[in-house]
Parts: structure tokens; C-alpha cells; sequence
């Protein structure tokens, strides 16, 4: 098997990220109430705790852009 050229992975990695974008956003969101039980364990008082859990409620997942992600790749490997 021939070795991939640069684009070539560039291109399968920009696909596969394209493809799992939804169930990153969805694996993310599920894992809201641990985040928040993993702080609730931290000595912290309960209005930074009320706090913390309020920004997470109100977080959005933004997945990254595959784009983006493309030219970091592309300019990391030396191109």
C-alpha cells in the first residue's frame, strides 16, 4: 500500500470529523450531570458550585471546524 499524501489525510481527517460532529455534541451534552457531580465534590461553597452548574447548564457544545482543523493539521505537518 502506498503511503498517503498530505491532502489525502488531510481530507480523511476533515471527513471523519465532519462525521462525528453530532455525536460529539450529543456525548458531551450526556456527560453534563457528571461534570457538575465531579465539581460538587470540590471543597468549594454553594454559590460558586450554583454557578458552576448554571454555566453548564447554559453551555453549548460548539463542535470544531473541519475546516480549521484542516489548515492546523496541514501547517503542523510542515506544509
Amino acid at each position: 500500500m502506498a503511503a498517503r499524501t498530505l491532502e489525502e489525510m488531510v481530507e480523511k481527517g476533515t471527513r471523519k470529523l465532519r462525521a462525528k460532529a453530532d455525536s460529539m455534541k450529543s456525548r458531551y451534552n450526556a456527560k453534563k450531570s457528571d461534570m457538575k457531580d465531579a465539581y460538587g465534590e470540590l471543597p468549594f461553597g454553594p454559590i460558586t458550585k450554583a454557578s458552576y452548574n448554571a454555566g453548564v447548564d447554559a453551555g453549548e457544545y460548539r463542535a470544531p471546524d473541519p475546516e480549521k482543523w484542516g489548515r492546523g493539521f496541514r501547517s503542523g505537518a510542515g506544509a
